[in-house]
């Protein structure tokens, strides 16, 4: 079991990020997580640490975090951690994301006009606005992450980012423009964001691949760790031996 190394990274004034770091590879992951927040994403961390460098910020407003007035709006949450990247001086990163952390990981990869990231997965994602699907978001709060805060907070902030649709109108049309790999992770049961959501989702990148996870719903990575691992694995694996890496 890995322990991570939580530090706060003061990126600009008025915003100071806290980042778990694990791992010591040569290549980079950033790990974003969902509404239940930090704790959710442990799992994969974890599994990650062995071969990458593993860097795992919290969303401003969740747990103990303050959010800045002007992080309001997911392109305003990725342009952070596209400056985090830089900050880190970090290249060909995959980045990791589930759920309302997929949103913000796509929304990543759109706006790198520096070109740091190299291929992306989603779990479970939310984001665009597919026809004739919908999110649904659970009636309860998400749980409390370890350090404490209240849930309602965790809501609140994403909230703040999300807006009320929960989704962007926006983005969908943009995925064909997304030239590195992709892997769709999505659980079988999902009831937040189905399978076909996720289907339509991953078919609108030119370079995706789609795993359906069965006996798992919106929180795969806590539900099916190994199946999950396994196609991150492949994934993972594939793509270093091409890169040489």
């Amino acid at each position: 079991m890995t322990t991570p190394h939580r530090r706060t990274i003061p990126l600009r004034p008025g915003l100071d990020l806290e980042v778990r770091e694990a791992g010591t590879g040569s290549s980079p992951v950033l790990v974003l997580h969902g509404g239940p927040g930090p704790s959710s994403i442990a799992p994969l961390i974890d599994h990650l640490a062995s071969d990458h460098r593993v860097v795992a910020p919290t969303h401003p407003g969740w747990g103990a975090t303050l959010r800045p007035d002007d992080l309001d709006s997911v392109p305003a949450l990725a342009a952070a951690y596209l400056d985090l990247l830089g900050h880190l001086g970090l290249n060909d990163v995959t980045v990791i994301g589930t759920s309302f952390g997929g949103w913000v990981a796509t929304q990543t990869v759109l706006d790198d006009r520096e070109g740091r990231i190299s291929q992306l997965v989603l779990m479970d994602a939310i984001g665009p606005v597919i026809p004739g699907q919908q999110i649904t978001v659970p009636a309860g709060p998400p749980a409390p992450a370890p350090q404490g805060g209240p849930p309602a907070q965790a809501m609140t902030a994403m909230r703040a980012y999300a807006g009320p649709a929960m989704a962007d109108t926006g983005i969908l049309p943009r995925l064909s423009t997304v030239t590195c790999p992709v892997l769709v992770i999505w659980g079988a049961d999902d009831a937040v964001v189905t399978p076909d959501f996720g289907r339509a989702y991953a078919a609108a990148f030119p370079h995706a691949r789609f795993e359906l996870i069965p006996g798992a719903g919106h929180l795969p990575i806590r539900e099916k760790p190994e199946t999950v691992f396994t196609h991150l694995d492949s994934f993972l694996t594939h793509r270093a031996r091409a890169t040489g890496h």
